[in-house]
């Protein structure tokens, strides 16, 4: 059983100023800081120390439009827009509202950016901090984040040092002998959470010390707690996963989960079909020998060289209803390429040129009644795909 757990707040510091020794303000406010103790501060703290102000306009509108140019430059991609929200990713994984930039608690012509690398901060904070009192602590740089699915928001950390972000119980059993298949506790998250109690948002407190946690350093730092993209199932928001997609043509050496094609191709079975039937198919040249002829085939096979998947859709069954059963494909099409760029896949459709069909049925042994509709080359991308701003509808939208 663990021992009792105490929040202590750190009261009196200053309104922190770029520059600022922030360790000696800490030691000085709290000298009764003992080994084993965690000092949570919060990343505004931090910032404002480590100079990550930006000058704004005071002026309100003024001041908006310049938070909204620094969220796009803090960003390393927009995951999903609502109303006057954007949740965006950083440079540091996280994915929060906003990309981290913050109005509250700065003077009217200033922005609070997130710190460069809180787990830095944190561990400089912490070998600050036993170079002036001699004390071994471990340091929580939290910030506040919303939840999906929950209302409220909470803190979270975004650095740590000198603590295990996770604990992990997989492998064990809980008290029934079930055996723990997924259970990993985020205890930094848990702290920078329980400070929270004591420091407040109007309470002027950017410090708490949490005490009788006994940490144990293992050197992972808060980039532990970020999930990563081929676990994250929710990547994209709604709002924004067609608008994801884009053309790639330069792809990682890295190969293709076979599932995710399967999903892809599942999400292609979604797409409108005339009389409820399936117009099309798939062939996924994955065998050297049918690549190599496909390669053949084609007539500006360039795109297909170093493309991790190839696909090739097909429009099949009798002649009659062509139009319609051509529009299916398409559709079929559109939906495979929205789901591979929502699990993070790069996609390429290379339209078919004319009088190919028969060269590529020949190439791949396709039954006669199968027509190629051209390639789709699939893979990670190579580096980001580059955001597109929001398609203008204009004129291409006629009301009658």
């Amino acid at each position: 059983m663990r021992e009792e757990l105490r929040i202590l707040p750190v009261a009196g510091l200053p309104d922190f100023r770029p520059g600022d020794d922030l360790a000696a303000a800490i030691a000085g406010a709290a000298p009764w800081l003992l080994d084993g103790d965690v000092v949570v501060v919060t990343s505004k703290a931090v910032s404002k120390a480590e100079g990550r102000l930006v000058g704004v306009p005071a002026d309100p509108a003024a001041r908006e439009a310049a938070r909204r140019e620094a969220i796009e430059a803090e960003a390393v991609r927009v995951v999903a827009r609502h109303r006057a929200t954007t949740i965006t990713q950083t440079r540091h994984g996280f994915v929060l509202a906003a990309s981290g930039v913050d109005a509250s608690n700065v003077r009217p012509d200033e922005l609070a950016l997130l710190p460069l690398d809180p787990d830095r901060s944190a561990a400089r904070l912490r070998a600050d901090l036993h170079a002036r009192l001699g004390v071994t602590v471990a340091v929580v740089v939290s910030d506040t984040m919303g939840r999906p699915w929950r209302n409220g928001l909470t803190d979270v950390a975004i650095g740590v040092a000198g603590m295990a972000p996770l604990r992990d119980h997989r492998g064990g059993s809980d008290t029934h002998g079930n055996e723990l298949l997924l259970t990993e506790m985020a205890d930094a998250d848990s702290v920078a959470a329980a400070a929270e109690l004591v420091k407040g948002k109007v309470d002027a407190v950017p410090v708490a010390v949490v005490r009788g946690l006994s940490p144990v350093e293992d050197g992972r730092g808060a980039s532990a707690l970020v999930r990563a993209p081929e676990q994250d199932m929710f990547r994209l928001g709604t709002r924004d996963v067609v608008t994801a997609r884009r053309s790639v043509r330069v792809y990682a050496d890295r190969p293709v989960d076979p599932e995710l094609i399967r999903r892809a191709v599942a999400a292609a079975l979604t797409a409108p079909a005339p009389s409820r039937s399936v117009a099309w198919r798939f062939v996924q040249v994955a065998s050297a020998p049918a690549r190599n002829n496909l390669l053949a085939a084609l007539r500006s096979p360039a795109e297909l060289l170093a493309a991790p998947e190839v696909l090739v859709p097909c429009l099949v069954g009798p002649g009659d209803q062509r139009t319609v059963r051509t529009l299916s494909v398409g559709a079929a099409v559109e939906n495979l390429l929205v789901q591979l760029a929502a699990e993070g896949l790069g996609s390429y459709w290379r339209f078919p040129a004319p009088d190919e069909a028969d060269s590529v049925r020949r190439a791949l042994d396709l039954p006669p009644d199968w027509e190629p509709m051209g390639a789709i080359t699939v893979g990670h991308p190579a580096g980001p795909v580059p955001e597109a701003p929001p398609p203008e509808v204009g004129d291409r939208l006629l009301m009658r």
